[in-house]
């Protein structure tokens, strides 16, 4: 249940950031504050969280800026930057391949191949994710690849990160993840390599107009400061394979989000994806029972105790 509340958090980005990218605020600008704000209404958290044990974040300082350098800021950054040169379908194709990619990892550190569940599981799930993502029209960039390529690095870390044994409260991960993915996110503005504009303007949302911060807020609150920490949480019971196959589900909520925002109905293809999506979930789910994933675990996974 965490993991999908997560996805539908997640979900709630597109349809809310549209509006001020139609108002001339740039994909970037829009992460880069996106994840600013949400880092102040974290950080509090954060730090009630460790009280009293704030020597945490000095031992635990790798998986802090790993997890804000490559969960945060290269995730986002980088599916933005794809997005800026190649169509939005194929950008979300090619980050969505984090879970395979994860199944494909363990399987190269354990060589030991998945069972076959699991890998009916993603194949189904993938198909599924084909479906749901309209892909026609789209269009390819070399560039784009190896941006979408780092993007769906950067999902992966998420899921691999979010998992790993720590001492620190679930909630303390993202609160001081995400100011270090603003941090990163703030160089590469700074660099000037993308483009940054963030018009304060007012913006058409479901037909009202409405200052910038009202969609802004909701990105925020939803689709960022609790969809990070639902999703570490999330992911801390699931362990990182199965909780990759879950996130698969933010497309089908993404389409159901645009409709009622948006008024972007999904189409019959769309809602058979949606379906594929959950049949290859549960297979993954019931392949091993106590092992969610059902494919080896990485060596320290199975110090975690067995079922992360």
């Amino acid at each position: 249940m965490l993991g999908l509340a997560a996805s539908l958090a997640f979900a709630t980005s597109g349809a809310f950031v549209r509006p001020l990218l139609d108002a001339g605020w740039t994909p970037l600008a829009a992460v880069f504050w996106r994840v600013c704000a949400a880092s102040v209404l974290l950080l509090p958290l954060g730090l009630w969280s460790i009280r009293g044990r704030l020597r945490l974040l000095i031992t635990e300082w790798r998986l802090i800026l790993s997890f804000g350098v490559l969960a945060v800021a290269t995730a986002q950054g980088m599916y933005f930057a794809a997005v800026s040169r190649m169509s939005v379908s194929v950008a979300l194709l090619i980050e969505y391949m984090a879970p395979v990619a994860l199944v494909l990892l363990a399987w190269l550190r354990q060589r030991h191949a998945p069972s076959k569940l699991v890998l009916a599981g993603a194949a189904v799930s993938v198909a599924g994710l084909f479906c749901v993502l309209d892909l026609s029209g789209a269009r390819l960039d070399g560039l784009g690849v190896l941006f979408g390529l780092g993007a769906m690095t950067g999902a992966a870390a998420y899921f691999a990160l979010g998992a790993r044994r720590t001492e620190l409260p679930a909630l303390a991960l993202p609160a001081f993840g995400l100011p270090v993915g603003a941090a990163a996110l703030g160089l590469l503005i700074a660099s000037g390599l993308l483009p940054y504009s963030a018009p304060l303007v007012s913006v058409d949302l479901m037909g009202t107009l409405v200052p910038w911060w009202v969609p802004l807020g909701v990105v925020v609150v939803f689709a960022t400061a609790a969809a990070y920490a639902l999703g570490v949480a999330g992911i801390a019971l699931m362990g990182e394979r199965l909780s990759s196959f879950v996130s698969l589900s933010e497309v089908l909520f993404a389409a159901l989000v645009a409709a009622v925002v948006l008024g972007e109905i999904p189409t019959g293809m769309q809602i058979i994806g949606g379906v594929l999506i959950v049949v290859g979930v549960v297979l993954i789910r019931v392949s091993t029972g106590d092992a969610p994933a059902g494919i080896p675990a990485l060596p320290d996974e199975i110090e975690i105790g067995q079922a992360p």
